[in-house]
């Protein structure tokens, strides 16, 4: 009995590289239907984000001297995962029109109110969609991922119905 005490640390090392051969596509399957969850629940719940989200970023008072006056969000969503926390954000391109604030220093900029673009960004927490108001000024969806690649990887892009 003595010859085989070898025999246990073997065993053990090969049911562990097992184990991690059968976690993977596990843990992958597990992440793609959590990642179609969240996807039908963005999309259950787009209307009720959507004016969440104006209504967060018209009270942020960014960009400073300006007053939100519309925003119009397009059909396409990018979906991304931060690669070290793991956590999903939705990218949508938004039109948005300003107005000058009496006061704020931007009476007198010609452009105030030329429609600009951004993308709107909303990130899952607990499992629940919600958004912080947050837009990425003058970078649709696809330019805002690209923009992060360090930090953010595609996981889903749903490009606009035609």
């Amino acid at each position: 009995m003595t010859g085989f005490w070898w025999l246990i640390p073997v065993v053990v090392v090969g049911a562990l590289l097992a184990a991690a051969l059968v976690w993977q596509p596990i843990r992958r399957s597990l992440r793609e239907k959590e990642l179609e969850r969240l996807r039908r629940d963005f999309h259950r719940q787009r209307e009720h984000l959507e004016a969440h989200f104006y209504k967060r970023a018209a009270a942020s008072g960014k960009p400073r001297g300006l007053a939100w006056t519309d925003c119009e969000f397009d059909d396409e969503v990018v979906y991304a995962r931060d690669k070290r926390s793991g956590e999903i954000s939705a990218f949508v391109g938004v039109t948005i029109q300003f107005e000058a604030v009496t006061g704020g220093g931007m009476e007198e900029v010609e452009f105030v109110t030329a429609p600009r673009d951004a993308t709107a960004v909303f990130r899952v927490d607990h499992g629940k969609w919600l958004t912080d108001g947050r837009a990425v000024m003058n970078l649709n969806p696809t330019e805002t991922l690209r923009h992060f690649q360090r930090d953010l990887e595609l996981v889903s892009h749903e490009p606009a119905r035609s």
